[in-house]
């Protein structure tokens, strides 16, 4: 991928050049202390994370079924007042555990590990930032996220996980105070963004070096965050197509590719490629399987369950229910007459052995296989990575724009 992508007419002021070895020597010196991150969509869509409005595959399309007056409607506050049922169905498919942090957040992860980090702002609401072990004081989410869950009526917070099984459940929270609807906290159009944007918008005078990952810069106030740095300080943009005024200062880096390649590239460059391996792996198994329904839950149990333990409680239910076993679906009819409860117990413990043994048989597939140009046909198709934007359909402005 291409480096020297700048419309700048002239030398750099402050980089000994624009390319990733100009970058890499002035990072490695004593004048690059703080650094910011912007984050967007293009950061999460290695993880999976399902994009909203490609035709045919996005959620938007996959909404059709719900009758919308329009897809965007969703996400309308009013509307969600109106008709919480539709938010609440595609809820399912972007509540936080089931998607793995990208390489591109563990690196933000390391940017603080050696203390050079002084703030991260997100559009994603996917919290992946959280789950790589960015540390939550760096974080802005100028989307808000689903960090949090809080009556819409008297802001009263709500309970995670009772939002969680809600969800999963296809039922609506109710405020247990008032009866008002309960979201998470992602900011829907017609809401104001969350006050921690705007507190943390002046912080960017104090930059040294700016990162911009995945993101078209074309939603507002979030896209004017780029300008906010000073004039010398250098701006590196990590992303599939040039966005924004990238390119029309002196010290403008420009890096177009994927983002967890560049970052890897520029990792190694700084000798850092073992460390950010490092910490992408500690988040193999990080968060909790969100698939599962509430009362799969698992129960507490001591970690030396074995094959012989869980074969034992399979005979145990057997000869208690007469149950028949037919691959992973198992149909539980209990006779009359039986110790409901017992059963119930020991449904539980089997579950648990069943969980924990599949998730070692079947550990989760790395991201860093080689993706297709079927994979990305949808984000290459629209303007940087943001194609794909797990928040761009909650944007919302104080004046209420996307």
């Amino acid at each position: 991928m291409g480096n020297e992508q700048s419309q700048f007419e002239g030398p750099p002021d402050v980089l000994e050049s624009r390319d990733i070895h100009g970058l890499v020597k002035y990072m490695q010196s004593e004048r690059c202390k703080r650094i910011f991150v912007m984050l967007g969509a293009g950061v999460s869509t290695a993880a999976g994370i399902p994009d909203f409005r490609s035709p045919d595959t996005g959620l938007y399309a996959n909404l059709a079924r719900l009758n919308l007056p329009y897809p965007e409607a969703v996400f309308e506050i009013n509307f969600f007042r109106d008709n919480p049922k539709p938010f609440y169905a595609l809820a399912k498919e972007l509540m936080p555990g089931k998607f793995r942090p990208t390489l591109s957040h563990s690196f933000v992860n390391l940017l603080a590990k050696k203390s050079l980090l002084k703030m991260c702002y997100t559009q994603n609401i996917d919290t992946l930032e959280r789950i790589a072990g960015v540390p939550e004081e760096l974080i802005v989410e100028a989307h808000g996220s689903f960090a949090g869950q809080h009556c819409i009526d008297c802001g009263a917070e709500f309970s995670g996980e009772k939002l969680r099984e809600h969800i999963l459940n296809a039922t609506i929270a109710q405020c247990d105070q008032c009866d008002g609807l309960v979201k998470p906290d992602i900011v829907f159009f017609g809401e104001s963004l969350p006050p921690r944007f705007a507190q943390n918008v002046p912080l960017l005078a104090q930059a040294d070096l700016l990162f911009v990952l995945g993101t078209s810069l074309t939603v507002h106030p979030f896209a004017s965050l780029a300008s906010r740095v000073p004039d010398n300080c250098p701006r590196v943009l990590i992303n599939l197509d040039k966005v924004g005024d990238f390119g029309t200062r002196p010290d403008d880096v420009v890096l177009l590719g994927k983002t967890d390649e560049e970052v890897r590239r520029l990792c190694r460059s700084l000798r850092w490629e073992e460390d950010l391996d490092q910490l992408w792996k500690e988040t193999e198994n990080v968060g909790v399987e969100i698939a599962k329904s509430p009362e799969e839950k698992p129960v507490v149990q001591e970690e030396s369950a074995t094959q012989e333990q869980l074969k034992e409680a399979v005979d145990r239910i057997t000869d208690k229910v007469g149950v028949s076993l037919e691959g992973e679906a198992t149909e539980v009819k209990a006779p009359p007459k039986i110790d409901e409860v017992a059963v119930e117990k020991e449904i539980d413990v089997l579950s648990a052995a069943m969980e924990r043994t599949l998730s070692v048989a079947d550990p989760p597939p790395s991201q860093e296989k080689p993706h297709t140009e079927k994979d990305h046909v949808s984000a290459e198709s629209q303007s940087g990575e943001e194609a794909r934007d797990s928040s761009k359909g909650v944007k919302g402005a104080s004046a209420g724009k996307l």
